[in-house]
């Protein structure tokens, strides 16, 4: 078996899957899988930098190609708060009362 049938095998067994495992589907199954395959073999490859791999842009020594090193690295993005973060509040105090917002003008658009 080649790697495209293989391939081809995988698809149509997750499009199975992903439909419940319905009886009597198998040619529509392969038929997707199939141009599933043929869409990806003839896609671009992207390459490893722009895949997100630590290793791109390094050399087999580990050392960055461009000579900026790990100062190059961008840096991760802080985590914010979900809005619906409740504050803990001691027992016997009361909560903070909010603020009513005001009514927003109307755009001048």
């Amino acid at each position: 078996m080649s790697t495209d049938d293989k391939r081809i095998r995988e698809f149509a067994y997750q499009i199975w899957e992903s439909e419940g495992k319905p009886e009597g589907e198998e040619s529509r199954h392969w038929e997707m899988a199939r141009k599933l395959a043929e869409a990806e073999a003839l896609a671009p490859k992207k390459s490893p930098k722009a895949a997100g791999s630590k290793t791109a842009g390094k050399t087999a020594t580990g050392k960055a190609l461009d000579g900026q090193g790990a100062a190059a690295k961008p840096k991760p993005a802080a985590k914010a708060k979900p809005a619906s973060a409740a504050k803990v509040v001691p027992q016997g105090e009361k909560p903070a009362e909010k603020k009513p917002r005001a009514p927003r003008k109307p755009s001048a658009t």
